[in-house]
């Protein structure tokens, strides 16, 4: 059930200006001379929609893939001050999307609101980083696994291209925290996950799923025991270029 490709996204969030190309620039450095046999790794940037044109313009790098953070869900130009939509965001340069954050849940994004992202998204053919993740409430209460399936048959339909879905479960209470899932917890969860996801909607392969919470360089080398995980969504660390670096190169150790 393991996916071989290995991802490796920075979730940049308020975070940037035309000075921090330099950032981008190391890691795609870093990226284009690290070599491991039989390893395989994808790099993905998801950066302000401020950076996202000039970003793409000047980093031209195989190496490192641009992304955005959101997007607005109607598909055409439209009545929406402040929004941007998955074609605004496509036509400067992105290639992934996070949809379905935490972050923004907690400013009121249902399900039924990030299906339609999700749907806008898709039209487009952008990448989407889906996200799903208990609260410590529900954790707490034992809803993990009931509070993850709602959120993915709410968001998902059957009729999506699913191969442009990747999943990042990043439970709520790991963010920003320093607090991680026991390994044995997210063997179950990231299992559950791929099982359930391909009985749902009839899928011959499992979907891609990331983790995401608290990632840093000292603790990445506790998820590379976990075969299932097909990678990282990596929040604060990944401003940094040292750090994320040091994640892949020790993920790799």
């Amino acid at each position: 059930m393991t996916n071989t490709l290995k991802y490796f996204i920075g979730n940049w969030k308020m975070f940037g200006d035309f000075n921090s190309l330099k950032i981008a620039n190391q890691i795609s450095n870093f990226s284009r001379h690290f070599k491991k046999k039989g390893k395989k790794y994808k790099v993905v940037l998801c950066v302000p929609h401020t950076l996202l044109n000039y970003f793409n313009e000047k980093l031209k790098s195989k190496f490192v893939s641009i992304g955005a953070q959101n997007c607005h869900y109607y598909q055409n130009y439209g009545p929406y001050t402040g929004s941007i939509n998955a074609n605004m965001i496509k036509k400067v340069g992105a290639k992934y999307v996070i949809l379905g954050h935490s972050e923004n849940r907690i400013e009121g994004e249902t399900n039924h609101l990030i299906k339609k992202k999700i749907e806008s998204a898709i039209n487009q053919k952008l990448n989407i980083i889906f996200c799903i993740g208990e609260t410590a409430k529900e954790k707490k209460r034992g809803k993990t696994f009931l509070t993850i399936m709602k959120q993915i048959k709410g968001s998902i339909s059957k009729k999506y291209d699913l191969n442009k879905i990747i999943i990042a479960y990043e439970p709520v209470w790991s963010i920003g925290t320093g607090k991680i899932p026991k390994t044995l917890e997210l063997k179950k969860i990231f299992k559950f996950i791929k099982i359930k996801f391909k009985k749902t909607f009839k899928t011959k392969k499992p979907p891609v799923v990331l983790y995401g919470g608290s990632v840093n360089p000292n603790n990445i080398r506790i998820f590379s025991s976990i075969s299932d995980i097909d990678g990282f969504l990596i929040g604060g660390a990944s401003q940094s270029s040292k750090k994320f670096i040091d994640i892949i190169k020790n993920y790799y150790k």
